[in-house]
């Protein structure tokens, strides 16, 4: 018995050892931590419970079967964070450079399979140099394993992948599934050809920072949600950000008591709004002001800015937060934007979280860059994410909703379940302006006649009250009492149940 349990000690020495004392100098040489460390930072002290530490590949070509280190590449198992049970995968640049081969493919499976079972989030901390070229065929379809297990679990476990080394090839379209990726500053990269082969076939010169960095896919491509400047602080904000998520699609969303009162009004809110319509104002004060303890855990906020999205609380529940921001592009709906915020609203009716929206958009950006690029169908994926939305949809108009963006914004006619405006709402089919210049054409050389028509048009329509004598607005609202007006109604909508026709899955415009 003793020789065995000596045995099995030396088994598990050489595990943690990953890839020997050199190649982990070289990790930290790097400002990178190893997989083993990061865990450890990433979970609550002494919950992780490893599983597969004695799994081997078993490729024997290229001198590989003298080549063989226990754990093979990746550490998995299961923990908890802030006491909430999470399963994890962190695989391990030491042991071969992270690189998948069918064994450490297997071990991912493994956890999210199990995942799948109890209902509880999968974490991929990623820093892989992808396939294992030795193995061939068999590291391809290791990773269609993992491919298939990320849509299967997309929308009934949440997914979320950290980008801490490279991440190239087809080792990308994991991540991509998962409902959120961050990334570290200078350590990190994903793209789908590398610098070299894309020199060859495009004779670009790139470096891989500005091919696939943190920075590129955090404010040009959009394809990650947050960049941090190290391996510590992101899995420390990972910690932070994973306390908003519902453990499942039936778990309903976590509760943290605050001494934040439902009731507070903020005075200052009713200067917020400018007296010229034409003025920008920044929304996230807003939102700072509106949410429990000023906490927002904002998400994308360096791409498509003139939309905001992320997560706060509101009397202690989670809501997902989406709100034009009139300081960028005056809150124009284009084609980043409707993307950006689609995701975030499918993603929250996914898992039960509310959707309070602030609107402040003169409409669709205009221009053949949007037009030639699709707008009209990326505006669209909005629409129906908002309309095929069944969580309660709390939605305050704060100043402009104009046009068709008017509609898409969480209106009533989407089922928007309570909707607010602010007195000085405009609520129209376009600004005073346009308007007069298409309805009063044959006065177009008469100053005078058009500024007349035009305070005619503002009185008429650049207010709540039209659309609230059809009922299209619930009531007009005081901007300082908006905290307590959302928390009442998400109390009431608490138990709201509701679903739509029956499908296998709608054909959301792709």
């Amino acid at each position: 018995m003793h020789d065995i349990i000596e045995q099995l000690e030396k088994k598990r020495e050489a595990a943690r050892q990953g890839g020997g004392a050199k190649r982990i100098a070289g990790q930290h040489a790097k400002g990178k931590l190893t997989a083993r460390e990061r865990l450890e930072l990433l979970l609550d002290e002494g919950s992780f419970e490893e599983w597969d530490m004695f799994v081997e590949h078993r490729c024997t070509d290229f001198g590989m079967a003298d080549n063989k280190i226990p754990g093979d590449g990746v550490v998995t198992g299961y923990g908890m964070i802030n006491g909430r049970l999470v399963f994890v995968f962190s695989q391990d640049f030491t042991v071969f450079g992270g690189a998948l081969s069918e064994a450490h493919a297997e071990k991912i499976c493994k956890v999210m399979d199990q995942a799948m079972k109890v209902g509880a989030p999968v974490i991929g901390l990623n820093d892989s140099g992808g396939a294992r070229i030795q193995e061939g065929v068999a590291s391809l379809g290791g990773y269609a394993d993992v491919f298939q297990r990320n849509v299967m679990a997309s929308g009934v476990i949440p997914q979320i992948s950290m980008i801490m080394g490279p991440c190239a090839g087809g080792a990308v379209y994991s991540p991509s599934m998962t409902d959120f990726i961050f990334m570290v500053k200078d350590s990190s990269y994903m793209f789908v050809t590398g610098p070299e082969v894309v020199k060859t076939v495009t004779h670009e010169e790139v470096t891989a920072e500005e091919l696939g960095g943190a920075t590129t896919h955090t404010t040009k491509s959009g394809v990650a949600d947050l960049a941090f400047d190290n391996d510590v602080e992101a899995l420390l904000m990972l910690r932070r950000f994973i306390n908003y998520l519902p453990l499942n699609n039936r778990a309903g969303v976590p509760v943290r008591p605050s001494g934040d009162a439902a009731e507070r009004l903020d005075l200052s809110l009713d200067t917020l709004v400018p007296d010229n319509p034409n003025k920008p104002y920044d929304i996230k004060e807003l939102i700072v002001k509106v949410v429990d303890d000023g906490d927002f855990f904002e998400l994308q906020p360096d791409y498509a800015r003139n939309i905001v999205i992320g997560m706060a609380r509101m009397e202690g529940r989670t809501v997902g937060i989406v709100a034009n921001n009139p300081l960028v592009l005056a809150g124009c709906l284009d084609i980043k934007s409707s993307i950006k915020a689609a995701r975030f609203v499918r993603f929250c009716d996914a898992f039960g979280i509310p959707v309070v929206t602030f609107v402040d958009v003169p409409g669709f950006m205009p221009g053949t860059s949007q037009e030639y690029g699709g707008i009209i169908k990326h505006g669209a994926k909005l629409l129906y994410a908002y309309a095929e939305c069944t969580v309660p949809k709390v939605t305050v108009i704060t100043r402009k909703a104009y046009g068709g963006a008017y509609d898409v914004m969480a209106s009533k006619h989407l089922r928007g379940d309570v909707n607010f405006a602010w007195p000085n709402a405009e609520i129209a089919v376009m600004g005073a302006k346009g308007a007069v210049e298409i309805i009063f054409r044959e006065d177009k050389g008469d100053a005078a006649k058009l500024a007349a028509r035009e305070a005619e048009y503002k009185a008429r329509f650049a207010n709540p009250f039209v659309a609230g004598a059809r009922g299209f607005i619930d009531d007009v609202i005081q901007p300082h009492e908006t905290r307590k007006r959302i928390c009442r109604s998400l109390a009431m909508l608490k138990d709201k149940k509701i679903e739509n026709p029956w499908r296998k899955h709608g054909n959301i415009p792709l």
